[in-house]
């Protein structure tokens, strides 16, 4: 196990093959979760995966696991994965990186002819960003008993299109029930998506946990008029209302920090540039490592629509749409990674994702722990992220001590 070491060159060209499916005009990557350009990237996986060997299995949430078998049927996996949906103008690493770093174990202990006790298999969750259906992260929700099946079929996107209806048509509506596998431990790789790393010239992110996060829609409703014959202080102007709640969003993060606020999808209605608009509709996205400062957030939000749309005459609906709890991941699986970066001689440092991951949801349901590596600038969902070959490597080569020892009894 000590002299083991991924191929570089080999985790990269997959990478950027798989970088060839959806490609953007800044060198990004745009597959949308459960699209034709989805289907083809998950086909693309399937059949390396398939050619390693690996018995490949689909369930009901279209999640595919990919599995390299062990010397012992009696011991659960090993298992490691992220996904291969992408943001809209997204990147060539967040997400596929952690499914291509699993891809490569397997062919790594391939070519060395190396035996596990406990099957090693990769997984790709279904629906991971949250981008086109929402909530994120449906497809390992489900799997961890977070939504039933029936919930996650019927998320639905902009244009009405369910994901029970789009995994059908693209052929990845599988026939295993969606949970109940019994996983030994869970490790996911993924870069940072933030500075850190990189501003302290630390190649490896032992990943103690996921801060919490809460989504919610906001729709306020005022009153059309006319933009040139009603005064100013006879109007009901929902986007007037808008902007301020924004404002004070942006200042409730500042009041808690480290906490952050996003209000990332703004739609005005009627959408004419000499109407008052009548309706204001808007997402918004609170995030805190302590739960508690969370709600304190989400409070203060709540406050701030009932309080900005009174004074201006407006009605307006805040709901909740979506809860994932800070969590911690388990000591001995966190350990593992540390104890992994220490023996490949790797720089590293303790940290906590401010992102959300799947891992938050196989937390619940297994031993878990995550490996980030830097991403330039910290900059990530955008088609310039980037990541050198040397450091995603060295995440690989993280993974693949912490997954062997775990997988040796």
């Amino acid at each position: 196990m000590q002299n083991l070491r991924i191929d570089q060159e080999r985790l990269w060209q997959s990478l950027m093959a798989m970088a060839e499916i959806g490609p953007t005009a800044k060198g990004g990557s745009k597959r949308m979760a459960l699209t034709d350009l989805d289907r083809q990237g998950r086909d693309l996986f399937v059949r390396w995966c398939k050619e390693a060997g690996c018995r490949v299995s689909i369930d009901g949430m279209g999640n595919i696991f990919a599995r390299r078998a062990g010397r012992r049927a009696d011991l659960a996996p090993i298992v490691t994965g992220s996904h291969l949906d992408t943001q809209p103008t997204g990147g060539r690493f967040d997400g596929v990186y952690g499914v291509l770093a699993g891809l490569e174990i397997i062919r790594t202990l391939n070519d060395a002819g190396y035996e596990t006790d406990a099957a090693i298999e990769v997984v790709v969750w279904t629906n991971e960003e949250g981008a086109r259906f929402a909530p994120a992260m449906v497809g390992s929700g489900v799997f961890a008993g977070a939504f039933d099946e029936a919930y996650g079929h019927s998320r639905a996107d902009l244009d009405g299109k369910t994901m029970g209806e789009e995994l059908r048509r693209i052929g990845y509506l599988g026939p295993e029930k969606t949970g109940g596998r019994k996983l030994g431990a869970y490790f996911e790789a993924h870069i940072e998506q933030g500075p850190i790393l990189e501003a302290e010239g630390k190649t490896i992110g032992v990943v103690q946990g996921i801060q919490g996060i809460r989504w919610f829609e906001v729709t306020l409703t005022g009153s059309e008029s006319h933009a040139g014959t009603t005064p100013m202080d006879r109007r009901k102007d929902a986007m007037l209302g808008c902007a301020r709640i924004v404002d004070r969003i942006n200042r409730i993060a500042l009041a808690h920090p480290p906490g952050v606020s996003t209000v990332g999808i703004l739609q005005i209605g009627p959408g004419s540039r000499n109407t008052i608009p009548g309706r204001a509709f808007f997402t918004v996205d609170l995030r805190h490592p302590r739960d508690e400062a969370l709600l304190e957030m989400k409070a203060e939000l709540e406050s701030a629509v009932a309080e900005i749309c009174g004074a201006l005459g407006l009605t307006a609906e805040c709901k909740e749409i979506w809860w994932s709890p800070a969590i911690e991941f388990d000591g001995d699986c966190v350990a593992a990674v540390r104890s992994a970066a220490a023996a490949g001689g790797y720089a590293h440092r303790d940290i906590v994702s401010g992102a959300g991951h799947d891992a938050a949801y196989i937390n619940r349901v297994a031993p878990t722990a995550m490996i980030f590596v830097p991403c330039e600038n910290g900059i990530s969902h955008n088609e310039v992220e980037s990541a050198t070959p040397a450091d995603l490597a060295a995440g690989c080569n993280v993974l693949l001590r912490a997954m062997l020892e775990r997988a040796t009894r």
